[in-house]
């Protein structure tokens, strides 16, 4: 049993529960050890929540990061940001949905640690739209307005996205692209 087993099944667990109705019992179940054998690879909750967020920043920056870094028009660069993103939520929907709907539930000290990444991650977004506006491709009076606007389009799809259904994600993606670029106007 290692950590990263320790991590996957967490994340299941506290999607399943949330964080506040999982217990440590519930992860130490999951992956079948008992609870006071859980506490020798993890002091706490808390402990794995942070782990979690972490790892989930880390993934997503680094798919966004590479993509940041090539030399596009920024439409296409935020294009291609929009589409990685959403794929990486939808490959990790655990991981994912501890993120954004289980990050409210880390104590103060926890949140201090997490917040400098989550602005990390969100500067790419901003990097990219200020370039945009510097180099005409966008008119974007509020970038931050904007950025929340792009995530909370995007991270709400992880509650109602099916693989099975009748759009793939990158499609959903290139129609997201498409309603920010262009709005609803004709």
């Amino acid at each position: 049993m290692t950590r990263d087993d320790i991590l996957d099944a967490a994340a299941q667990v506290f999607r399943q529960k949330g964080f506040n109705g999982a217990s440590m019992q519930d992860i130490a179940e999951a992956v079948n050890l008992q609870k006071a054998s859980l506490y020798h690879h993890v002091s706490s909750k808390q402990e794995i929540l942070l782990a979690l967020l972490d790892r989930a920043l880390g993934m997503l920056t680094e798919h966004i990061a590479g993509i940041t870094a090539q030399d596009l028009p920024a439409d296409q660069k935020l294009r291609q940001m929009i589409r990685a993103y959403l794929v990486a939520l939808s490959d990790n929907s655990d991981l994912s949905s501890v993120l954004l709907f289980e990050h409210r539930s880390l104590d103060k000290k926890s949140h201090a640690r997490h917040v400098p990444q989550r602005d990390k991650f969100e500067a790419l977004w901003r990097d990219a739209i200020n370039e945009g506006v510097r180099s005409k491709v966008f008119a974007c009076p509020d970038t931050g307005l904007a950025i929340r606007a792009l995530m909370g389009m995007m991270n709400w799809t992880l509650t109602w996205y099916r693989p099975d259904g009748g759009k793939s994600i990158e499609a959903i993606a290139d129609e997201y692209a498409d309603l920010m670029f262009n709005g609803l106007l004709r």
